[in-house]
């Protein structure tokens, strides 16, 4: 159940959080509830195929889930301050449901602190397609949030400017060939994969500025150095 929940947290809290979405949410309570609700959904289901008590673990997720984005409002409402504010922010939200996903498998049962690398690998070989599951999902929209703020925030100092992101599709697609290939084994393809955008973006880039530049280049090296190392975790993980 431990991969499980942390999916349908990326799940809930990413794919099926959509731009119009994302703003409504960081604008008004209203959007905060409507988000929240389509967590607990995801959350329910992806919760439910383990029986016992699965709706109480869903359910305390899903209230720390509301609890923890409520408590932002205040903040997300306003424009961000200027610096690392909005990266610090972003990480500490992202730690706090994982604690409290990780509470709540605890109180379930289905974690035991002391021997939590053993409940994890045990899942993992109990379970290899929801591993894979897992990666894919985590290199499609996660990843493209996580990126743009860690990226913005270290080179340029500020929050993101999602109106700007072109290319967050094609970036998934290409994160995901290139796991591929390293979950395969065939390494020498994963420049191939990664070089076709870079030659099409390049007119783009030659215009821009250094300081769009050096961000361009940092955002394109840590999505393919991301998608390589989570292949190679996955390969070496996965029976």
């Amino acid at each position: 159940m431990i991969i499980s929940m942390f999916l349908s947290h990326l799940v809930g809290d990413y794919v099926l959080q959509w731009d119009s979405l994302a703003m409504w949410k960081a604008r008004a309570m209203s959007g905060i509830i409507a988000h929240c609700l389509v967590v607990a959904a995801v959350t329910f289901l992806f919760a439910m195929p383990f029986g016992g008590n699965w709706w109480q673990i869903a359910l305390m997720i899903s209230i720390g889930h509301f609890i923890i984005d409520a408590v932002q409002l205040p903040i997300t409402s306003r424009p961000s301050p200027p610096g690392m504010f909005a990266l610090a922010r972003f990480t500490a939200d992202q730690v706090a449901h994982a604690l409290v996903i990780l509470g709540a498998l605890y109180w379930g049962g289905y974690l035991n602190f002391g021997n939590m690398a053993a409940y994890t690998m045990a899942e993992i070989r109990a379970m290899p397609q929801l591993v894979y599951i897992f990666g894919y999902t985590c290199l499609a929209m996660p990843a493209w949030v996580m990126l743009e703020f860690i990226i913005y925030g270290l080179v340029k100092g500020s929050a993101p400017d999602f109106s700007r992101a072109t290319n967050k599709y094609v970036g998934s697609m290409e994160r995901w060939l290139i796991m591929t290939c390293v979950l395969l084994g065939q390494y020498l393809l994963v420049p191939l994969v990664a070089a076709p955008r870079f030659l099409f973006e390049r007119p783009r880039i030659n215009d821009a500025d250094t300081r769009e530049m050096n961000l361009y280049i940092a955002k394109l090296l840590a999505s393919i150095m991301l998608a390589v190392t989570l292949g190679l975790v996955l390969r070496r993980l996965v029976p």
